[in-house]
């Protein structure tokens, strides 16, 4: 979809990409914020298409935010590639932009976030890595709102060692 067709309540879908679990979450730009939903089983590099393309076709996101891996100094990490070769598949397969967002800490963060609920009472059962994984797609959906700038930049890429903010 052309940037300028891209209403202020777009949705999109965001992904904590890991080596087994993709975590998914989604969210209104209007709104800036986003809910967990699920995960998506990754097998040697090879995410479970099927999922992604049920969830695609039930949210039908005008944008994705990818959690982009760096390190605590700021640099790359060797996850990137894989990361890469996931945005330029997502790219290829539903045409929408990608947009990157540091992603350190969120993972932590989430964790942090489950805990607490348990805590306080409004979680009852057990946090899971999968209830982590989801829930760090959120926080990195909510990044992105807080800081967008070009909400929807053409590039589906971040240039090396820079994340789309």
């Amino acid at each position: 979809m052309p940037e300028d067709d891209a209403p202020r309540d777009a949705t999109l879908l965001a992904f904590d990409y890991g080596t087994r679990r993709i975590g998914l979450a989604v969210g209104e730009r209007r709104l800036g914020h986003a809910r967990p939903l699920d995960v998506v089983a990754n097998v040697n590099g090879t995410p479970d298409w099927a999922a992604l393309d049920a969830r695609v076709a039930e949210w039908r996101p005008h944008a994705f935010v990818i959690g982009w891996p760096l390190d605590a100094s700021g640099a790359e990490q060797a996850m990137n590639a894989h990361v890469r070769g996931f945005v330029k598949r997502l790219v290829r397969r539903y045409g929408c932009p990608v947009h990157a967002v540091d992603e350190r800490y969120s993972s932590v963060a989430a964790a942090e976030r489950l805990s607490e609920s348990r805590r306080d009472g409004r979680r009852a059962r057990r946090t899971t890595h999968a209830d982590v994984d989801t829930h760090a797609a959120a926080l990195i959906l909510e990044d992105w709102f807080e800081t967008e700038t070009d909400p929807f930049v053409a590039e589906p890429l971040p240039a090396r060692g820079e994340p789309n903010t």
